[in-house]
């Protein structure tokens, strides 16, 4: 049955004056007066009915109409009328649309008329457009819950925030495949179902008649610039085993689907390359319903579904996130075992109820210094979360140890290499921190910031390696700050500062290694008569001085004073990048020596400490001693545990100390990730 346009029974139809909302999609169809016309349309995409080549000589009118499911939408300028017999006049400035909601049955089965008329009223001719509406919808877990779901609006756009949309997309850097050389991303195929579940789904919806999609193909696409990034495979049954074929990635843009049928195409998606310098981490895919008028010919497209995913960015933890296994490497050899540092550890381990896993000799090649060697970060999507370890360019005996023992099942990897080689000692994670989530301004870091030491900004020196700063900015979530470590001999930010957690107003303090302090407890000292206090008693070889002797040594405190300036230059910056006042920071008493033009730890450097819960092990500092007590250990203890934090002191002197590190940078820890997720923050 026809409808006229007008009539409220069937057929909708819609008037609208110029400038009205235009669809982000439609596709024109030729008129004609001569033979009818035939199409297809995506369902709830316009079809603009191209008129103007066939309007009859003498025509001064027309209307339209449609069957049932078709609606009709007039568009025209303010000045145009529909004239008293419902009819429009033939002014150039209208246009027909149609649009179509509900998908055909059988081909053909939706039907306009566009009848012209004289000056008499008398019919001239009459054009005839048949259609066949389908629907083609390629969708994602747009609204990041786990699920897929259908018919999303603005697909193609991705926003952050609690409100935000658009799908995530994982990196596959771990290892679920037995035998695998390297990263799941590296393999081509699909070796196990756990891989699977590293990927995120992304389903091709069709639905029409059979008939129609044997003359139009459907193709899914990727950009070149995408195509490296991401790896698409094809869920396929074969004899009721599935088969995952590789369709999209590296080296393949486009993948023309066969056999396709009203139902559902499942692809699985993987990503290959996290956000970095030139990758936003947004990827496109496309999936387009082609007119292909001859078999060998390109097609033309008549709609595309785009939707848009994000790679999920590698997030680091902070020492408020809770530990979940210790790393620290076992040395036997040589004439620095770490034995008496390995049971203190231990004793540590146990007061935290912490996992502790000791690395062999043989396996970490006689390096010490696992910290400076990888960060534990994890990357995760609303499907799936796991750990994923960044290996540093620094490449010393641990050099291969992150790869060849800690990828696996779940724990991905990812490094970052400067491309001439040119490293240097803030290329060590030791030299690579992150806060507790903070509020700057009024600005939200649920996730915190990364700490990076760096020279003073207008100066040159030593720098951690561009790929390296490139990647942790390029990550977003946790806007990194650089501060200024370059006046330390190793150079690294854990000699100088840490963060602790606080079970009070702010959730946690910033410790600060501190001249002033240690030379306000030894005066202190000095005046209660015992500047005659040793420090290092019973330790071989070390030089013993006391108090007064200490407090004597201009040299040194001269040496102190160029360190305390530069550690309150630090001190301002973090106050202004992380939004503390004096009440969030906690002065460390610690004293260093120059050498040269830079600056070792006196002695053991108690900001350097490894943070497991309440529970801190800090390096023996080997105080004077006070009434049998170091009265450096007892002013630590003063200072923190009133927060509802317990002090073990654990002896690195020989093992770490003189060797120029400390218990952090002898230990790693793997933490829990955020309950916060990063996509609703907003960088």
């Amino acid at each position: 049955m026809l409808v006229y346009l007008q009539s409220q029974a069937a057929a909708s139809f819609t008037c609208s004056r110029r400038p009205r909302h235009i669809m982000p999609q439609r596709h024109v169809v030729q008129m004609s007066t001569s033979h009818a016309s035939y199409g297809v349309c995506v369902l709830g995409t316009e079809v603009f009915l191209n008129t103007r080549r066939c309007t009859p000589k003498g025509a001064t009118s027309f209307d339209v109409h449609a069957t049932s499911a078709v609606t009709v939408h007039i568009t025209h300028s303010p000045m145009t009328k529909p004239m008293i017999n419902s009819r429009w006049p033939l002014d150039p400035d209208i246009e027909v649309v149609v649009t179509i909601d509900v998908t055909s049955r059988t081909v053909n089965d939706n039907k306009v008329k566009i009848s012209y008329y004289g000056r008499e009223d008398n019919e001239l001719s009459v054009a005839w457009l048949y259609l066949t509406c389908v629907d083609v919808s390629l969708d994602v877990d747009l609204s990041r819950n786990g699920r897929v779901k259908s018919k999303g609006k603005d697909k193609a756009k991705w926003t952050w925030g609690p409100d935000g949309q658009g799908a995530v997309l994982l990196v596959n850097c771990d290892r679920d495949s037995p035998g695998a050389g390297g990263t799941d991303s590296g393999q081509v195929d699909i070796r196990t179902t756990a891989d699977l579940q590293d990927m995120s789904v992304m389903l091709l919806r069709t639905q029409g008649p059979s008939a129609i999609f044997a003359e139009y193909q459907v193709v899914l696409h990727v950009s070149e610039s995408d195509a490296d990034k991401v790896r698409v495979f094809h869920a396929i049954r074969r004899d009721s085993h599935p088969h995952y074929k590789p369709v999209l990635g590296p080296g393949k843009l486009s993948y023309v689907l066969d056999d396709v049928d009203s139902g559902e195409n499942t692809f699985y998606v993987e990503g290959l390359a996290f956000p970095d310098l030139g990758f936003s981490g947004l990827v496109s895919f496309s999936a387009s319903l082609l007119e292909v008028p001859h078999k060998n010919s390109p097609g033309t497209p008549i709609f595309t579904d785009t939707v848009v995913f994000r790679v999920a960015p590698w997030i680091m933890t902070p020492n408020t996130q809770q530990p979940l296994e210790v790393f620290v490497c076992s040395i036997q050899q040589g004439s620095d075992p770490n034995k008496v540092f390995l049971e203190g550890l231990q004793v540590l381990l146990r007061k935290a109820n912490c996992k502790l896993t000791i690395c062999s000799e043989v396996e970490t090649r006689s390096d010490r210094w696992i910290q400076d060697e990888l960060e534990f970060g994890y990357v995760e999507a609303p499907h799936k979360t796991f750990p994923v370890v960044f290996d540093s360019p620094r490449n010393r005996g641990l050099k291969d140890f992150a790869f060849k023992k800690i990828l696996g099942p779940d724990f991905g990897y990812v490094t970052r290499e400067p491309p001439r080689k040119d490293i240097s000692s803030l290329d060590s994670f030791g030299n690579l921190d992150v806060s507790p989530p903070v509020t700057v301004r009024g600005k939200e870091y649920p996730l915190g910031r990364i700490l990076i030491g760096s020279p003073l900004p207008w100066a040159s020196g030593r720098r951690m390696s561009k790929a390296v700063r490139d990647f942790l900015y390029a990550q977003k979530v946790q806007a990194p700050v650089e501060i200024y470590s370059e006046w330390l001999n190793v150079g690294h930010v854990d000699e100088f500062l840490t963060f602790v957690p606080a079970y009070d107003r702010k959730g946690f303090r910033l410790l600060l290694a501190s001249p002033n302090a240690c030379y306000k407890l030894f005066k202190e000292k000095q005046g209660q008569g015992h500047g005659e206090a040793t420090q290092l008693v019973g330790m071989k070889s070390a030089e013993r001085r006391s108090i007064d002797e200490i407090l004597a040594d201009e040299l040194l405190k001269n040496d102190n004073k160029h360190v305390q300036r530069c550690i309150d230059w630090n001190r301002d910056l973090l106050k202004q990048e992380l939004g503390l006042n004096e009440q969030d920071i906690i002065d460390i008493p610690q004293l260093f020596i120059m050498k040269g033009s830079r600056a070792d730890a006196l002695f053991p450097d108690m900001v350097n400490m490894l943070v497991l819960g309440r529970h801190l092990g800090i390096p023996k500092p080997f105080g004077p001693l006070v009434g049998g007590q170091c009265c450096l250990e007892e002013r630590v203890r003063a200072l923190l545990e009133p927060l509802g934090l317990t002090c073990t002191f654990i002896d690195d002197y020989f093992s770490y100390h003189v060797l120029s590190g400390d218990v952090h940078c002898g230990t790693n820890v793997r933490r829990k990730p955020f309950a916060f997720k990063w996509w609703h923050m907003v960088p």
